[in-house]
Order: structure tokens, then sequence, then C-alpha cells
């Protein structure tokens, strides 16, 4: 059956010929809005401990030990299967030239490791670092992962991001030009944002080169300045339900180009953490609802993309 989006499993199908798995390390970096250069105590949702996976306990270990977890968690299921280093938590590209070649290349060394992608915001890839980086994905994957959440300066600012929409299309473009593999996040849902707003980022994030994007909800983690404006002024935040969310994505991916392959719908933060919208639900039931709404809707992916 012909799917009504472009997954990103079917993406990196078509680049491997074997089964790859991502896994997350913590190579131990910072965010230049939590270390004094841009500001101090990060965005207003972001609390990284939602960002280490279960099977991943990193406090103290090296990035070949964490891959070593990682390894062992997953082969028990595919022996033969091939990884990804997937950098998560903070700013992946935010340190020196060297150091930065020094953990990359040692991830890449680690036995069954195909590749790398890289998380990171718009504002910390300089050229120097990008020239690398292109000369390196002639002989592996790499893929880099831009946090923008959103297309609007003015939802930027009040979420404290420290960068600017310009600075995303600008590190996008610089990045596709060196022929490195390009993604995005965004978060549905942000205060002040609306949902004709929302959509019409579907068109303003079609525009660049990308390669892939990830949608999140909005959610409102535990010891986050977020948490702080939640609690004190919730009338400022729509947070959507399971069946309202799941026709926003399908609208949102409408006006996305179609080439664009999709990795996740949403988020799922720990139980102990989050605090709305609690969906009780796992990525692959949310999965099963957009689906089944697709069907429904008798829709796809680029149904209402326009050039």
């Amino acid at each position: 059956m012909l799917k009504p989006y472009y997954e990103f499993s079917d993406f990196l199908k078509r680049r491997f010929s074997f089964k790859v798995q991502k896994i997350s390390v913590n190579a131990g970096f910072t965010c230049p809005n939590r270390d004094g250069s841009k500001g101090i105590g990060g965005c207003t949702y972001c609390n990284n401990a939602t960002f280490n996976p279960g099977y991943c306990r990193t406090a103290g270990q090296s990035i070949s030990a964490q891959l070593e977890e990682g390894v062992r968690f997953f082969a028990r299921k595919y022996p033969e299967m091939k990884y990804i280093a997937y950098f998560q938590a903070y700013t992946n590209t935010y340190a020196s030239i060297e150091t930065l070649r020094q953990k990359y290349e040692e991830a890449l060394a680690f036995p069954g490791v195909v590749g790398l992608i890289l998380g990171t915001r718009p504002d910390c890839v300089p050229d120097v670092l990008l020239d690398y980086l292109g000369k390196l994905s002639e002989k592996a994957f790499v893929f880099i992962e831009y946090g923008l959440e959103s297309a609007s300066d003015l939802t930027l600012r009040r979420i404290r991001r420290g960068h600017t929409w310009q600075d995303s299309v600008d590190a996008v473009r610089r990045t596709h030009e060196r022929g490195i593999l390009t993604g995005a996040h965004l978060i549905l849902g942000l205060p002040g944002e609306e949902r004709e707003q929302l959509l019409r980022q579907a068109g303003l994030i079609s525009a660049l080169p990308l390669t892939a994007i990830k949608l999140h909800q909005l959610q409102i983690i535990r010891h986050t300045a977020m948490e702080k404006e939640f609690r004190e002024h919730p009338e400022r935040f729509q947070l959507y339900g399971v069946e309202a969310y799941a026709d926003l994505v399908i609208d949102f991916l409408e006006r996305l180009r179609p080439d664009i392959a999709v990795d996740r719908f949403v988020s799922q933060s720990p139980r102990e953490l989050l605090i709305a919208p609690d969906w009780g639900l796992k990525n692959h039931e949310f999965t099963a609802i957009v689906n089944k709404r697709f069907a429904l809707r008798q829709t796809r992916q680029g149904e209402r993309f326009m050039t």
C-alpha cells in the first residue's frame, strides 16, 4: 500500500542496503544559550534530560562506551544491524574544530557505525566546520539536524532561542551547498502561534533545501522556564489534544514539499518530567492515528503544496 507521506525510514532504506539504527550519544557539549555566550538557562521549553533514551546512561561514559551499550541493547534483536551515532543532547557542533573532529571520528571508528547525525543550532555551524563535514560526508553518512523550532522571529525571541529565522535559512543553505544532508526540528503549538501561522510555516520550510523534518507537539516539561510561565499564565497556551494535533499534522504535511522525509510527528518525554499534554500514547500509537486519519481524509503529503 502506498504510504500517504514520505517516511524517514524509507529514506534510510534507499541510502543503505542493510538495516540501520540510530544510537543516541551524549558527547558532553553545552549550548551558547546556557554558557552565557547568548544566554543562561537555555530555551524556555528545554530540559535536556528528555533527550537521554532508557538504554543509555551517559554520565561519565566515553562515546565508545555509550555506543557499545547501545549496540548491546539493539543487537539482541537484529544482530546484523549497522548503526548511526546520533549526537543528540545540547549543541553538537559547539566546540573547537579539533574537539569536534576527535569526537566524530571516535564514533565513526566504532565497529558497525556507518554514519553520524548531529543535532545542533543554526547559529553554531561556522564555514570551517561545514567544510570539514562536507569532506567527511564523501566517505560516511553525515546528517545535520537543525533545531529551527519556528519560522517566526517573534516566537524565537519569546522562547529565548537566541537566533533568527534568517540564521536558520543561511545555515540550511550553507550546509546543503557542501552536499551535507540536512534536517530540521519544528515545534507545533508554541505560545502565540495560531493554526494558520503554523500552516504557513510549511511553505517556508518547503522552500529550504531540506532532506527531512521532525515535527514535535509542544510539551510543558518540568524544571523549565516555560513550566513557570504555564503555571502563572495558562491562558497563553493552546495545548493540542490527540485528535486536534493529528489533524494539524496532516494539514501541515499537505502543504509540505512531498520529497521531504518525515522522521516523526511527536516527542515522547519521560512521564516523570512531563506536565502537559499527557496523552498516554507511544510514538507508534500516534502514528497509527495519523495514518488512519490520512485514509479517512483521502489525502497525502504535498496534496496542497504550492511551488
